[in-house]
């Protein structure tokens, strides 16, 4: 029986179950419609309980702190581009959006499953270069996904490397994007792992 320790769990396999439908909708959404299924007022409310519990369970330091994933930032420069390449190409949702005012930058929030990122336009916020990991199961099949959508400035191909299968592409910033499944036999954690990075 599933229980509010499984929510993240549970709001992975929802939103993978609208993705089956083709039916739109962010990950954050998810998120509070599992906080509202276990009668919690939001999902804030829920993540705070989970966090208790695990400090309970000696999952958190004595002294309450507990680190979370981190969310990688990238520097945009064709917010059309950016959009056509993260959600049109590779499935991204936006989660919300800010500028300071009218005439300026953009900074907002996407995500896919329980990878998040954020896009910045402003000149200050990283720069083409910078580097990030994101793992996840079922590279074959994101590969099918991909080509499936024949995107006109993307025909990303499989490679195989002695840590696994390699998906290599670049992305729109003057970077690159590599994703991979990694060899179980030679690693530890889930089969088929993937992980992302944008080289200079």
């Amino acid at each position: 029986m599933r229980t509010f320790h499984d929510a993240k769990l549970m709001a992975k396999i929802l939103r993978q179950a609208f993705v089956d439908r083709k039916i739109e909708i962010s990950h954050s959404e998810i998120l509070e419609i599992i906080a509202s299924q276990f009668g919690f007022a939001n999902w804030n409310v829920l993540a705070a309980k989970i966090d208790a519990t695990k400090n309970e369970t000696g999952n958190m330091a004595g002294n309450g702190t507990m680190l979370q994933p981190a969310i990688p930032v990238f520097r945009i420069f064709s917010i059309e581009k950016t959009m056509e390449f993260y959600q049109g190409f590779l499935g991204f949702t936006v989660d919300w959006k800010h500028r300071f005012d009218d005439n300026f930058p953009l900074y907002c929030q996407i995500s896919r499953d329980d990878m998040t990122l954020h896009l910045s336009e402003h000149a200050g916020d990283a720069s083409p270069g910078a580097r990030a990991f994101v793992y996840m199961t079922g590279v074959a099949a994101f590969h099918a996904e991909l080509t499936s959508k024949d995107y006109r400035y993307m025909k990303p191909g499989i490679n195989d490397q002695p840590w696994g299968k390699e998906l290599k592409f670049p992305i729109p910033s003057a970077t690159e994007s590599r994703s991979a499944s990694r060899n179980k036999l030679k690693h530890c954690g889930a089969p088929g792992a993937f992980f992302s990075t944008s080289d200079p």
